[in-house]
């Protein structure tokens, strides 16, 4: 649990750590990783509503038009309207702007209060866009919705992070992985039933987001605050009794002890987002901080997910079969998820990266091809070839549900030393959030133009991201956080870079 700098006796107590898995451990867990359940349910209500009748009859009746005049046909630009992208973007570019307002507090008053403030933002936005009466209104609400994913996502993945033992710190968060697919899934299960409802039913899907905000603000006001939080807080006592709670024992000494060196030295840092640009926190920002999110959107992944009902209606298939299909692709980032807890701590971090890597240029591949040789003119795609294409795709999520998805999280969630964690978790939320949003403010253009080779894109781009893991990212299981700079010394890459900082070459000339 405990993080900062390696030196002295600092990281070398990790094997002194004592716990179980108690209750109480647990409930922390559970509570603490709904804040995935926020980003999941408006992963998948957007693309489901948007797609709905009703909705685009109220706000979007051009896209309307069109949508009924290609009803039955294949059409690559059915949905190309930027003010409808703009109501699935304007949550990201608010939550890319938020975090930075969440790192302080996070930092300051805690995790549980930067998860308490967004779920109280999450809730006013979902309840504004369910009383729609225009783009404006629809508009505000999608800022505070992503006012709330901003301080959700910087807070849950670190609280995660910093509440879990070593050895199973890569399941315990995946946790929030798993409850942002089952957020997709429930939301997509939701648009199938109220696309049903005329013509109120969209009002529901949106509205019905409330719900895991509730369940998240009433869970944070029995959720402790994670023992990394409460020392640098100053509150030593609090922390120790939280601590001993967590692991279910008294002898937590040699834990604890790292807690407060570490804390000392994040005291230390005035200004922690200038300390990310120092040779020694280099890894961590262009891996953890720049390399790792901006990746993780530019895979297509969540383009999929905003608009698989879009591009199964474009594909020719009815609005009730699309969001069908929908259904079908979020059961398998869930299941892939449950993939993922169940092997991260023990086949690796970089051994899913690269598996998953070919089975999504593969499935890319095979996605261009189809859509290259049958689609876009005019008829519908053959039935036996549209089922290909939803293997192709269900290929495609799963692998990216066991890989990018969680550990897009992970990874840079547990690098970070403790004093320029929430800091540098602000830039990984506000690096993620601007290319999903650029990515779903420009994926349905780049579909009407780039036709079949916008997958062949995505092929290319998860071809460098996959190289950018193999050469760049040494393997992080079960290593504790105070120990993972460590790694920096040893790798071939980053270990000249490291040894840059003044304090290692100062180590080195004694």
């Amino acid at each position: 649990m405990a993080g900062g700098f390696v030196g002295g006796e600092l990281g070398r107590r990790a094997e002194l750590y004592e716990g179980r898995i108690t209750g109480y451990f647990i409930l922390a867990c559970v509570v603490g990783s709904l804040g995935g359940s926020l980003f999941g349910y408006d992963l998948g209500v957007s693309g489901g509503v948007t797609s709905m009748d009703d909705f685009l009859k109220e706000f979007f009746p051009r896209v309307y038009r069109r949508k009924q005049a290609h009803l039955h046909e294949t059409d690559y630009c059915k949905y190309d309207n930027q003010v409808l992208t703009l109501f699935t973007s304007a949550l990201y570019f608010a939550a890319l702007v938020s975090t930075f307002g969440a790192s302080p507090v996070t930092r300051k008053y805690g995790r549980r209060i930067s998860i308490m403030c967004g779920s109280v933002s999450f809730f006013l936005g979902g309840a504004i866009n369910a009383g729609a009466v225009n783009i404006f209104m629809l508009i505000v609400g999608r800022i505070l919705l992503g006012i709330g994913i901003g301080f959700g996502n910087q807070a849950v993945p670190l609280y995660l992070s910093e509440i879990a033992p070593p050895k199973i710190r890569g399941a315990v968060n995946q946790l929030f992985q798993l409850t942002t697919c089952l957020g997709i899934l429930v939301a997509d299960i939701i648009n199938y039933f109220t696309e049903k409802l005329h013509p109120w039913g969209w009002r529901l899907s949106l509205g019905l987001a409330t719900v895991p905000a509730t369940l998240m603000f009433v869970g944070g006001v029995f959720l402790p605050e994670t023992p990394n939080s409460l020392v640098e807080q100053g509150k030593l006592d609090e922390a120790r009794l939280i601590l001993e709670k967590v692991r279910g024992t008294k002898q937590v000494d040699a834990e604890f002890e790292d807690l407060k060196e570490a804390s000392q030295a994040a005291r230390a840092v005035k200004h922690p987002f200038r300390n990310l640009l120092e040779p020694r926190n280099r890894p961590q920002l262009v891996i953890g901080a720049l390399g790792i999110p901006a990746f993780q959107q530019l895979s297509g992944m969540n383009s999929i997910l905003f608009y698989s009902p879009v591009i199964f209606q474009s594909l020719g298939m009815g609005s009730g079969a699309s969001l069908y299909s929908s259904i079908i692709t979020s059961s398998m980032l869930v299941i892939g998820a449950l993939v993922s807890m169940s092997v991260v701590d023990r086949m690796g971090r970089r051994f899913l990266f690269i598996e998953a890597g070919i089975q999504m240029i593969t499935s890319m591949v095979i996605v261009a091809i189809i859509l290259a040789l049958k689609f876009g003119h005019g008829v519908m795609l053959p039935k036996g070839l549209a089922v290909i294409l939803v293997i192709a795709i269900c290929a495609f999520v799963v692998a990216y549900g066991w890989s990018w998805g969680p550990l897009g999280w992970l990874v840079p969630s547990e690098i970070f030393p403790l004093e320029t964690r929430s800091a540098g978790q602000s830039v990984v939320v506000c690096v993620n959030m601007f290319f999903t949003a650029a990515i779903a403010q420009c994926f349905l253009a780049m579909l009407c133009h780039m036709k079949w080779g916008v997958f062949i894109l995505f092929a290319g781009l998860i071809v460098i991201m996959s190289s950018f893991v193999i050469l760049l990212l040494p393997e992080t299981k079960q290593v504790p956080i105070e120990e993972m700079s460590r790694l920096w010394e040893k790798h071939w890459f980053w270990k000249s870079i490291v040894a840059r900082n003044p304090e290692n070459q100062q180590q080195v000339s004694r």
